[in-house]
């Protein structure tokens, strides 16, 4: 992680009346020494300029008409849009935004209080408009993924208050209720279908226009946080990275999130910007079909793995060595590893047939499949690659089709807690198992850490639950990817989140 720039840090606080989404583990993108404004932009609350409007290029386009429940709740979280009552801080723990502050009454109940706050649609955030919100959000379908497997009931408690009442349970509620999939909104945005964000959400910007590619958004003059810097944002979605990075060479953008790697030597230095993420690049070995359930197996196949010349010859710097499911973005994780212990002797391949499959979704992909089969046959393996556009692969992969599988997964998924991948992905009834793994020790252990209260504690009894996992070697970690994106030198206040949550918010401007 590079430092905060000393300048961007003292400007924030100056004009941001809440430290919400300024994070030490968020990486402020400076820009040029000097302050920015548009020629005839307006004046700002505090007598300043205010900035110009960004242009913004995005990878992934709206998929549901912005609905806040499934994937586009992320892309209306980091153009600003959208806020829960918590965030995820430095360390993965819960810090406040619309909820300025909670406390646990009891194994299944919390209190929060609400902080003063305005809808974008000029209505006041009320105890009732927030309770009916979660409910909505209970009754989604699907379920939005912070949620799945858990009830929640959420009802007014005064004039400033909300109570929280799970089914079972939740020691990571604050946590969970940070997903951008758990947004704020109006009453006026649920209607018939899904909610409509689209002046009703309560960021620093507010969507305005949508349509042929693009959205636009205006400053929320009335945003608790304080005043945004930027007039607006003009977003684009741009599909293809090459574009993407076309766009900030030229000056047509300001800002252009994931330029793939391939691109990025193509970009000045210093609009080049780059940060660690919570998402791990992986090789997950089918153990209950196929070669790869012999754990000797396995265990040559993790041994035949350089992971260090899949990050220079693919990621060309921009990752850092696979380590574990969480890399260094996960701050915690490294002074908390544990040894994994009791791996089995590797055998000798001998010519064993298996088929590796990834999808080009990611454009990486492809390229780090490629190296992983070289490594296999070269450590004696017959390996045939099967690559496809993820929609075409997933059902596949979680059958069990293939024997091993690349993907890229987010260790921290939607709540920010550590133990919710390891659940999901590798206990006997976890949903993404793609490893097929069912381990006694490996489920108690997860459900152990599950059971377990306290940030700190948690994190122990999550990394113990990596150990045994790791142990299997059902899972062979390859890369710890890093946000790369494309920042003009006139831009200061990017956020580049490790959750990837964030990318713009009040303090972002030219």
């Amino acid at each position: 992680m590079r430092s905060l720039d000393a300048y961007a840090v003292q400007v924030r606080v100056k004009s941001i009346k809440s430290p919400v989404r300024f994070l030490a583990a968020l990486v402020l993108v400076p820009g040029l020494a000097g302050c920015f404004a548009s020629p005839g932009g307006e004046s700002s609350s505090d007598g300043g300029q205010s900035g110009a409007r960004l242009r913004v290029a995005l990878a992934f386009p709206p998929a549901e008409n912005f609905s806040p429940y499934g994937a586009d709740a992320t892309l209306l979280s980091r153009l600003g849009v959208t806020e829960g009552l918590t965030a995820l801080d430095a360390n993965g723990g819960a810090t406040p935004t619309l909820a300025q502050s909670w406390r646990r009454e009891s194994d299944r109940t919390w209190q929060f209080t609400l902080r003063e706050a305005t809808f974008q649609d000029g209505t006041d955030v009320t105890p009732k408009a927030v309770a009916e919100a979660l409910t909505r959000a209970t009754q989604a379908k699907p379920v939005p993924p912070a949620l799945a497997g858990v009830t929640l009931d959420a009802r007014a408690d005064g004039s400033r208050r909300i109570r929280i009442t799970t089914g079972t349970a939740d020691p990571v509620l604050p946590m969970r209720l940070s997903s951008p999939s758990l947004a704020i909104l109006a009453p006026k945005a649920y209607g018939k279908g899904n909610p409509d964000p689209v002046g009703t959400a309560t960021g620093p910007f507010e969507i305005t226009e949508v349509g042929g590619g693009s959205a636009a958004l205006d400053r929320f003059d009335d945003y608790w946080g304080g005043r945004a810097q930027t007039s607006g944002i003009d977003a684009r979605f741009v599909k293809d990275g090459t574009a993407r990075a076309n766009a900030v060479r030229t000056g047509d953008v300001d800002i252009a999130e994931a330029i793939p790697v391939a691109q990025a030597a193509t970009l000045d230095k210093a609009t080049l910007k780059e940060a660690g993420t919570t998402r791990t690049t992986s090789l997950q070995l089918n153990t209950a079909s196929g070669p790869f359930k012999d754990p000797g197996l396995r265990a040559a196949a993790r041994e035949a793995i350089d992971s260090s010349a899949i990050v220079k010859g693919v990621f060309e710097g921009y990752a850092d060595p696979g380590a574990g499911v969480y890399g260094p973005a996960v701050t915690w994780a490294g002074s908390k590893r544990v040894k994994p212990a009791g791996r089995a002797d590797a055998a000798r391949p001998d010519g064993t047939r298996i088929t590796l499959a990834t999808y080009d979704n990611r454009p990486e992909l492809p390229e780090v499949a490629q190296v992983v089969q070289q490594q296999l046959q070269k450590a004696g393996f017959e390996v045939k690659l099967e690559v496809r556009e993820y929609s075409r692969l997933e059902s596949d992969a979680l059958a069990g089709r293939f024997d091993a599988f690349i993907g890229a997964r987010n260790s921290l998924l939607d709540t920010g807690d550590p133990v919710g991948i390891l659940a999901s992905d590798y206990t006997c009834d976890g949903g993404y198992n793609l490893a097929r793994l069912c381990d006694r020790y490996v489920d108690r252990a997860v459900r152990k850490a599950e059971g377990t209260d306290g940030t700190g504690e948690r994190q122990d009894a999550a990394m113990a639950a990596e150990a045994e996992i790791l142990g299997t070697d059902a899972l062979v970690p390859l890369a710890h990817q890093q946000i790369i994106a494309g920042v003009s030198t006139e831009v200061r206040g990017v956020i580049l989140d490790p959750y990837e949550r964030t990318l713009v918010d009040a303090g972002t401007r030219r």
